[in-house]
């Protein structure tokens, strides 16, 4: 066998394989975008060729079917949860002081708290998280949570404090502040 033959069908190989890489790898980022004509301002929806939400792998939007009959998920090495949250008596208002961050969902949904109390948080997913207040102008600011990560706010006034994850934006929660 020719060595100089040998040595570009190796280096066409390479090339081959390369090229196979990049397609995979351009594929998956595209994939990881979202449409660049959303139907309203912050909405999720899927990009081009998507049957999925963006930054939710195997949810749903509405009108587009789970691309698995199986449930399994279409990134197998993500553990994260497949089926939507469960209403009815999750969903009622805990009292106490902490909220867990687990399996993409912040536990309670709703917690109720008197004024003055401080709330942390603690991340338990091997993903980071934020805890972020929902719209403008709220009190709730962290940076991204690590594993094991906390992060603590003290509520002084009465109200409403709608969260969520800046970085997982369908992982929503609220704190009900009363006297």
């Amino acid at each position: 066998m020719n060595p100089n033959l040998d040595h570009v069908g190796r280096r066409s190989r390479v090339a081959a394989g390369l090229a196979a890489v990049t397609a995979v790898a351009l594929g998956l980022l595209s994939a990881c975008g979202q449409s660049p004509g959303s139907s309203a301002a912050g909405a999720i929806t899927p990009g081009p060729g998507q049957r999925h939400v963006a930054g939710m792998p195997g949810a749903s939007a509405p009108g587009h079917p789970a691309s698995t009959a199986s449930g399994a998920s279409p990134m197998p090495s993500m553990s994260m949860p497949m089926n939507s949250p469960k209403t009815g008596a999750a969903d009622a208002p805990v009292k106490g002081d902490s909220v867990a961050i687990k399996n993409f969902t912040f536990s309670p949904t709703t917690l109720k708290v008197k004024a003055g109390t401080t709330v942390t948080w603690t991340n338990q997913d091997t993903d980071a998280h934020t805890v972020t207040s929902a719209g403008s102008g709220g009190p709730l600011h962290s940076p991204a949570l690590a594993t094991h990560a906390t992060y603590s706010y003290r509520f002084t006034e009465p109200g409403t404090y709608a969260y969520l994850c800046t970085i997982h934006p369908f992982m929503t929660a609220k704190v009900e502040v009363t006297r």
